[in-house]
């Protein structure tokens, strides 16, 4: 019996004949999507709201906040990352329209706007608390739920108010903080292009035929090992319970 086998790479295949078909109308990426929609961005002092009529066309300050709206939901604590999403996950494609931009677009737009962010990080909390959404869960970092779902979920006074609001800008400020901690760590990293991805698996391919090489080698003449610098040498125990590779000069 064989193994499960994979698609042939150079295999034509037919995707859906629109993006929409990507995503099912029941997924919560809608969600973010019809939310982004109604905000203005001019009140909340976004950059660019206003589309420049000079110079080379930005990307639309809304579908980069999707893309980042997309990661505070799902923790996702990095531009780089956030920039491989766009290219890979079926749902980031969906919800910004195949548009790839790159890590330093994403991260320059996060440094801009970030009191903007906040507020629309905190909003869009409170909704999806209000909403029960996301299993009942506050969009936040860690993981820590926050259960409203209790017979004092519509009694409000100032001080629990407070606690409610001091408790999201704690979580906010804390994923906030480990986006620009994850952009720093990856500031010094560099995407290999084509060229060096061709040559380091060429690399691995010629190590293979060396190992293979020596595999023949050592069928061939009958010997259970080989030195390839100096072909006489054995590993061989020394005086201290050591093996090393050596020459028997008796």
């Amino acid at each position: 019996m064989g193994y499960i086998e994979g698609e042939d790479r150079n295999q034509i295949i037919l995707f859906p004949e629109s993006i929409d078909e990507y995503v099912s109308d029941h997924n919560s990426i809608r969600i973010i999507d019809e939310y982004i929609k109604q905000i203005d961005l001019k009140r909340l002092d976004f950059k660019r709201a206003v589309n420049p009529s000079l110079g080379r066309p930005p990307y639309h300050p809304k579908d980069i906040l999707k893309l980042y709206l997309y990661g505070y939901l799902n923790r996702v604590c990095s531009s780089r990352r956030l920039e491989q999403e766009a290219i890979r996950n079926l749902e980031v494609i969906w919800l910004i329209r195949k548009l790839k931009p790159d890590f330093k677009t994403i991260a320059d737009f996060r440094k801009d706007n970030k009191k903007a962010l906040k507020k629309v990080f905190q909003d869009f909390t409170r909704l999806c608390d209000e909403w029960e959404l996301f299993g009942q869960e506050l969009i936040a970092i860690d993981g820590s739920k926050f259960r409203a779902c209790n017979s004092k979920k519509n009694n409000y006074n100032p001080k629990k108010l407070e606690r409610h609001l001091k408790y999201l800008d704690e979580k906010i400020e804390g994923y906030m903080q480990e986006l620009d901690h994850q952009d720093m760590a990856e500031a010094s990293l560099k995407k290999p292009d084509a060229n060096t991805i061709k040559e380091r698996i060429q690399q691995l391919r010629d190590r293979r035929e060396k190992y293979e090489s020596y595999q023949r080698k050592l069928k061939q003449s009958g010997e259970n090992e080989i030195s390839t610098t100096d072909p006489d040498a054995r590993l061989m125990a020394n005086h201290n319970n050591n093996v090393e590779v050596s020459y028997n000069m008796t």
